[in-house]
């Protein structure tokens, strides 16, 4: 498995030891802070690819940390799953409104803290994949900011074909069926006919067109779509 590394920020020795050796034997790799300060520090050298957070802190407390690291580019993608004694739905749903990615009450055992890392960074994995930038000549495609550049110049492209050009970037030179393109692009419970694939392929090389990139998209007969750089 890839090497995760996990930051454990727990003021009571006893909580940290346990996570740590816990955490140590599922295979990833753990730092331990006491405090906010500590954990800062921690981050500076080394961002973790997740944070265990306990909620009740001296001095800062977790919640308060949370909300700074969503709110710092640097650090607002790692993922916090909080621990706490407070068990009360209203906590609960104040834990998720800062930003933490899942909460775990105590006592908990090792088998459920495990589960739930796994869970939260597949689906932070997932999103990182989903948000991550493309480029194929000098055709940039930003998912997170919903943005197109074709040598350096932001291209006006409406919303159904964003998601086409982001599917055909993220999966060159392999051949899709149209129904597989409707599946992928409008989602398998929409119920669209398949020429409508058609009809934003060609709205979407018309825009291409304009730099000399329409190419790119191109018609494998009696199969379907394919974007390829290869002419």
């Amino acid at each position: 498995m890839t090497e995760h590394h996990i930051l454990v920020v727990e003021d009571e020795a006893a909580i940290r030891e346990m996570l740590h050796l816990s955490l140590k034997k599922a295979g990833y790799v753990v730092s331990e802070a006491a405090d906010v300060r500590q954990a800062k520090a921690l981050i500076y050298n080394q961002a973790p690819t997740l944070i265990l957070l306990d909620w009740m802190l001296p001095h800062v407390s977790g919640i308060e940390f949370a909300r700074q690291l969503k709110k710092e580019p640097q650090t607002q993608q790692i993922p916090i799953i909080m621990l706490t004694a407070k068990g009360d739905e209203s906590d609960k749903v104040r834990g998720l409104e800062v930003g933490a990615d899942d909460y775990i009450t105590k006592p908990f055992s090792p088998r459920e803290l495990i589960a739930r890392i796994k869970a939260v960074l597949r689906r932070s994995s997932s999103v990182q994949q989903e948000n991550q930038q493309l480029s194929i000549k000098e055709l940039q495609l930003d998912p997170a900011e919903h943005r197109v550049l074709i040598k350096g110049e932001e291209v006006q492209i409406g919303p159904t074909e964003f998601r086409l050009l982001h599917f055909f970037m993220k999966n060159p030179e392999r051949v899709y069926s149209r129904s597989q393109v409707l599946d992928q692009v409008w989602g398998g419970n929409v119920y669209i006919e398949e020429r409508t694939v058609d009809v934003h392929i060609r709205r979407l090389r018309k825009i291409l067109a304009e730099y000399q990139y329409e190419h790119l998209v191109q018609t494998v007969r009696g199969v379907g779509y394919r974007f390829s750089i290869r002419e």
